[in-house]
Protein backbone atom coordinates (compact mmCIF):
# COMPACT_ATOMS: atom_id res chain seq x y z
CA UNK A 1 0.00 0.00 0.00
CA UNK A 2 1.34 3.41 -0.93
CA UNK A 3 1.84 5.74 2.03
CA UNK A 4 -0.91 8.31 2.45
CA UNK A 5 -1.96 11.06 4.83
CA UNK A 6 -4.04 9.48 7.58
CA UNK A 7 -4.68 12.64 9.63
CA UNK A 8 -4.05 16.39 9.62
CA UNK A 9 -4.14 18.38 12.86
CA UNK A 10 -3.49 22.03 13.59
CA UNK A 11 -3.03 23.58 17.03
CA UNK A 12 -4.20 27.20 16.79
CA UNK A 13 -3.03 28.05 20.33
CA UNK A 14 0.32 26.58 21.33
CA UNK A 15 -0.11 23.92 24.00
CA UNK A 16 -3.89 23.73 23.65
CA UNK A 17 -6.06 21.05 22.02
CA UNK A 18 -5.68 20.23 18.36
CA UNK A 19 -8.19 20.74 15.56
CA UNK A 20 -8.40 17.80 13.10
CA UNK A 21 -9.14 18.78 9.51
CA UNK A 22 -9.66 17.00 6.20
CA UNK A 23 -7.79 19.63 4.20
CA UNK A 24 -5.14 22.13 5.15
CA UNK A 25 -3.36 25.04 3.54
CA UNK A 26 0.39 24.82 4.02
CA UNK A 27 2.14 28.16 4.57
CA UNK A 28 5.90 28.76 4.91
CA UNK A 29 5.51 28.30 8.71
CA UNK A 30 3.40 25.11 8.57
CA UNK A 31 -0.34 24.42 8.53
CA UNK A 32 -2.28 27.69 8.37
CA UNK A 33 -3.12 29.01 11.86
CA UNK A 34 -1.02 26.31 13.53
CA UNK A 35 0.55 27.80 16.69
CA UNK A 36 -0.55 31.25 15.54
CA UNK A 37 -1.41 32.19 19.15
CA UNK A 38 0.30 31.45 22.42
CA UNK A 39 -0.42 31.78 26.14
CA UNK A 40 2.40 33.44 28.11
CA UNK A 41 3.08 34.19 31.76
CA UNK A 42 3.69 37.64 33.23
CA UNK A 43 7.27 37.61 31.91
CA UNK A 44 6.23 36.66 28.38
CA UNK A 45 7.47 33.06 28.67
CA UNK A 46 5.29 30.55 26.82
CA UNK A 47 3.02 28.30 28.82
CA UNK A 48 3.23 24.61 27.99
CA UNK A 49 1.63 21.32 28.98
CA UNK A 50 5.00 20.51 30.54
CA UNK A 51 3.99 22.70 33.48
CA UNK A 52 0.32 23.41 32.68
CA UNK A 53 -1.25 20.08 31.59
CA UNK A 54 -4.73 21.67 31.84
CA UNK A 55 -3.98 23.45 28.54
CA UNK A 56 -4.84 20.15 26.85
CA UNK A 57 -8.57 20.64 27.55
CA UNK A 58 -8.61 24.21 26.21
CA UNK A 59 -10.18 23.85 22.76
CA UNK A 60 -9.67 26.69 20.28
CA UNK A 61 -11.17 27.23 16.84
CA UNK A 62 -10.64 30.08 14.41
CA UNK A 63 -12.94 31.37 11.68
CA UNK A 64 -13.67 34.71 10.02
CA UNK A 65 -11.34 36.73 12.21
CA UNK A 66 -12.70 35.32 15.48
CA UNK A 67 -11.05 32.94 17.92
CA UNK A 68 -13.41 30.82 20.03
CA UNK A 69 -11.95 29.02 23.04
CA UNK A 70 -13.73 26.61 25.36
CA UNK A 71 -12.76 24.78 28.55
CA UNK A 72 -14.68 22.83 31.21
CA UNK A 73 -16.33 24.90 33.91
CA UNK A 74 -16.13 28.31 32.24
CA UNK A 75 -18.08 30.20 29.60
CA UNK A 76 -16.58 30.15 26.13
CA UNK A 77 -14.32 33.01 25.11
CA UNK A 78 -15.14 34.58 21.74
CA UNK A 79 -12.46 36.99 20.68
CA UNK A 80 -11.98 39.31 17.72
CA UNK A 81 -8.37 38.68 16.75
CA UNK A 82 -6.14 41.75 16.88
CA UNK A 83 -3.22 41.22 14.46
CA UNK A 84 -1.75 44.62 15.32
CA UNK A 85 -2.25 44.45 19.07
CA UNK A 86 0.34 46.00 21.38
CA UNK A 87 3.68 44.26 21.01
CA UNK A 88 4.83 42.21 23.98
CA UNK A 89 8.27 40.54 24.40
CA UNK A 90 7.89 36.75 24.41
CA UNK A 91 10.13 33.72 24.77
CA UNK A 92 9.83 30.19 23.35
CA UNK A 93 12.68 28.07 24.69
CA UNK A 94 15.82 29.99 23.61
CA UNK A 95 14.05 32.18 21.05
CA UNK A 96 13.18 35.73 22.03
CA UNK A 97 10.67 37.64 19.92
CA UNK A 98 7.47 39.63 20.12
CA UNK A 99 3.78 38.77 20.13
CA UNK A 100 0.69 40.87 19.45
CA UNK A 101 -1.22 41.10 22.75
CA UNK A 102 -4.88 40.04 22.40
CA UNK A 103 -6.23 42.18 25.22
CA UNK A 104 -7.47 41.97 28.79
CA UNK A 105 -10.55 39.83 28.08
CA UNK A 106 -8.37 37.00 26.80
CA UNK A 107 -5.86 37.54 29.60
CA UNK A 108 -8.58 37.30 32.26
CA UNK A 109 -10.06 34.15 30.70
CA UNK A 110 -6.76 32.25 30.54
CA UNK A 111 -5.72 33.48 33.98
CA UNK A 112 -8.93 32.02 35.41
CA UNK A 113 -8.57 28.71 33.58
CA UNK A 114 -4.94 28.22 34.58
CA UNK A 115 -5.05 29.87 37.99
CA UNK A 116 -2.00 31.96 37.16
CA UNK A 117 -1.59 35.42 35.56
CA UNK A 118 -1.53 34.82 31.81
CA UNK A 119 -1.91 36.67 28.54
CA UNK A 120 -2.69 35.59 24.99
CA UNK A 121 -0.49 36.80 22.15
CA UNK A 122 -0.69 36.27 18.39
CA UNK A 123 1.85 36.24 15.59
CA UNK A 124 2.33 39.83 14.42
CA UNK A 125 2.34 40.50 10.66
CA UNK A 126 6.09 41.23 10.69
CA UNK A 127 6.97 37.89 12.33
CA UNK A 128 9.95 36.12 10.72
CA UNK A 129 11.61 33.31 12.68
CA UNK A 130 14.09 30.98 10.96
CA UNK A 131 14.39 27.34 11.99
CA UNK A 132 17.51 25.20 11.81
CA UNK A 133 18.19 21.57 10.95
CA UNK A 134 19.19 19.52 7.90
CA UNK A 135 16.72 21.67 5.96
CA UNK A 136 16.14 25.21 7.18
CA UNK A 137 12.79 26.95 7.10
CA UNK A 138 10.44 29.25 8.98
CA UNK A 139 8.35 28.70 12.09
CA UNK A 140 5.62 30.48 14.05
CA UNK A 141 5.18 29.87 17.79
CA UNK A 142 5.94 26.13 17.55
CA UNK A 143 8.87 24.95 19.67
CA UNK A 144 11.44 25.03 16.88
CA UNK A 145 10.12 23.74 13.52
CA UNK A 146 7.09 24.13 11.27
CA UNK A 147 5.63 20.61 11.46
CA UNK A 148 5.74 17.31 13.28
CA UNK A 149 5.30 14.20 11.12
CA UNK A 150 4.53 10.77 12.60
CA UNK A 151 3.28 7.45 11.24
CA UNK A 152 0.75 4.85 12.32
CA UNK A 153 3.45 2.19 12.04
CA UNK A 154 5.54 3.99 14.65
CA UNK A 155 2.61 4.17 17.06
CA UNK A 156 1.73 0.51 16.46
CA UNK A 157 5.32 -0.54 17.18
CA UNK A 158 5.38 1.50 20.38
CA UNK A 159 2.03 0.20 21.59
CA UNK A 160 3.11 -3.40 21.03
CA UNK A 161 5.91 -2.78 23.53
CA UNK A 162 3.57 -1.05 25.98
CA UNK A 163 1.01 -3.86 25.79
CA UNK A 164 3.75 -6.44 26.37
CA UNK A 165 4.32 -4.78 29.76
CA UNK A 166 0.62 -5.09 30.61
CA UNK A 167 0.12 -1.32 30.34
CA UNK A 168 -2.48 0.59 28.34
CA UNK A 169 -1.65 1.69 24.77
CA UNK A 170 -1.53 5.40 24.02
CA UNK A 171 -3.36 7.29 21.25
CA UNK A 172 -1.55 9.35 18.63
CA UNK A 173 -2.75 12.63 20.12
CA UNK A 174 -0.24 12.19 22.98
CA UNK A 175 2.45 13.21 20.43
CA UNK A 176 0.54 16.18 18.99
CA UNK A 177 1.52 15.63 15.32
CA UNK A 178 0.50 17.80 12.37
CA UNK A 179 0.71 15.09 9.70
CA UNK A 180 0.13 11.38 10.36
CA UNK A 181 1.09 8.94 7.63
CA UNK A 182 -0.31 5.44 7.02
CA UNK A 183 0.99 2.69 4.76
CA UNK A 184 4.61 2.38 5.84
CA UNK A 185 5.25 -1.19 7.05
CA UNK A 186 8.20 -0.34 9.32
CA UNK A 187 8.06 1.86 12.43
CA UNK A 188 9.91 5.19 12.32
CA UNK A 189 10.21 5.26 8.54
CA UNK A 190 9.54 9.01 8.81
CA UNK A 191 13.00 9.40 10.38
CA UNK A 192 14.55 8.38 7.06
CA UNK A 193 12.65 10.80 4.82
CA UNK A 194 14.69 13.76 3.61
CA UNK A 195 12.30 15.33 1.06
CA UNK A 196 8.67 14.47 0.38
CA UNK A 197 5.77 15.88 -1.62
CA UNK A 198 2.15 15.73 -0.46
CA UNK A 199 -0.56 17.33 -2.58
CA UNK A 200 1.13 20.35 -4.14
CA UNK A 201 3.27 21.08 -1.08
CA UNK A 202 6.80 19.88 -0.39
CA UNK A 203 8.51 19.22 2.92
CA UNK A 204 12.07 18.72 4.09
CA UNK A 205 13.52 16.83 7.05
CA UNK A 206 14.93 19.00 9.84
CA UNK A 207 15.64 16.49 12.65
CA UNK A 208 14.09 13.73 14.71
CA UNK A 209 11.85 14.97 17.50
CA UNK A 210 13.25 14.61 21.00
CA UNK A 211 10.28 14.30 23.31
CA UNK A 212 9.65 16.12 26.57
CA UNK A 213 7.09 15.10 29.22
CA UNK A 214 4.03 16.19 27.20
CA UNK A 215 3.31 12.69 25.78
CA UNK A 216 2.55 11.63 29.36
CA UNK A 217 -0.38 14.09 29.51
CA UNK A 218 -3.82 12.63 28.76
CA UNK A 219 -5.14 14.98 26.06
CA UNK A 220 -8.77 14.27 26.99
CA UNK A 221 -8.50 15.06 30.70
CA UNK A 222 -5.56 17.48 30.88
CA UNK A 223 -3.96 15.36 33.59
CA UNK A 224 -0.60 13.63 33.74
CA UNK A 225 -0.94 9.91 33.04
CA UNK A 226 2.66 8.63 32.85
CA UNK A 227 5.01 6.84 32.84
CA UNK A 228 3.95 5.67 29.38
CA UNK A 229 4.82 6.21 26.60
CA UNK A 230 8.16 7.71 27.69
CA UNK A 231 9.12 4.63 29.74
CA UNK A 232 8.84 2.30 26.73
CA UNK A 233 10.46 4.76 24.33
CA UNK A 234 13.43 4.98 26.69
CA UNK A 235 14.12 1.28 26.07
CA UNK A 236 14.64 1.60 22.32
CA UNK A 237 14.49 5.24 21.18
CA UNK A 238 17.15 7.00 23.24
CA UNK A 239 18.74 10.01 21.57
CA UNK A 240 22.56 10.25 21.82
CA UNK A 241 22.16 13.80 23.10
CA UNK A 242 19.68 12.79 25.79
CA UNK A 243 15.94 12.14 25.89
CA UNK A 244 13.87 9.87 23.67
CA UNK A 245 12.62 10.38 20.12
CA UNK A 246 9.32 9.89 18.31
CA UNK A 247 8.39 11.61 15.05
CA UNK A 248 10.20 13.82 12.56
CA UNK A 249 10.36 17.58 12.55
CA UNK A 250 9.89 19.03 9.08
CA UNK A 251 10.10 22.39 7.33
CA UNK A 252 8.07 23.68 4.41
CA UNK A 253 10.02 23.74 1.15
CA UNK A 254 7.03 24.62 -1.03
CA UNK A 255 3.70 25.90 0.30
CA UNK A 256 0.48 24.46 -1.08
CA UNK A 257 -2.41 22.37 0.17
CA UNK A 258 -2.73 18.84 1.54
CA UNK A 259 -5.72 16.57 2.10
CA UNK A 260 -6.34 13.48 4.17
CA UNK A 261 -5.89 10.60 1.74
CA UNK A 262 -3.18 12.32 -0.33
CA UNK A 263 -0.34 10.07 -1.42
CA UNK A 264 3.04 10.71 0.20
CA UNK A 265 5.79 10.80 -2.44
CA UNK A 266 9.24 10.45 -0.90
CA UNK A 267 11.68 12.26 -3.20
CA UNK A 268 14.83 11.55 -1.23
CA UNK A 269 15.73 9.15 1.56
CA UNK A 270 18.57 9.34 4.07
CA UNK A 271 21.85 7.81 2.94
CA UNK A 272 22.10 4.10 3.71
CA UNK A 273 24.84 4.67 6.29
CA UNK A 274 22.64 7.15 8.13
CA UNK A 275 19.63 4.87 7.94
CA UNK A 276 21.61 2.00 9.45
CA UNK A 277 22.61 4.24 12.36
CA UNK A 278 19.05 5.11 13.30
CA UNK A 279 17.52 3.32 16.31
CA UNK A 280 15.31 0.42 15.29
Amino acid sequence: MNPRVSALVSYPIKGCAGTPTRTATVTPTGLRYDRAWMVVDGDGVFRSQRNEPRLAVVRPSYADGQLRVSAPGIEDLVLDVVPDGPRRPVRVHVWDGVGADQGDLAADWFSEVLGEPSRLVGLPPEHVRPSSGEHEGLVGFADAHALLVTSLASLDGLNERILAKGAQPVPMDRFRPNIVISGWPEPHTEDQVRRMAIGDAEFGYAKVCVRCAVPMVDQDTGKRAGPEPIRSLAQYRRDPGGGVTFGMKAVVLRPGSVLVGDEVLVERWAELSSRAAEPA
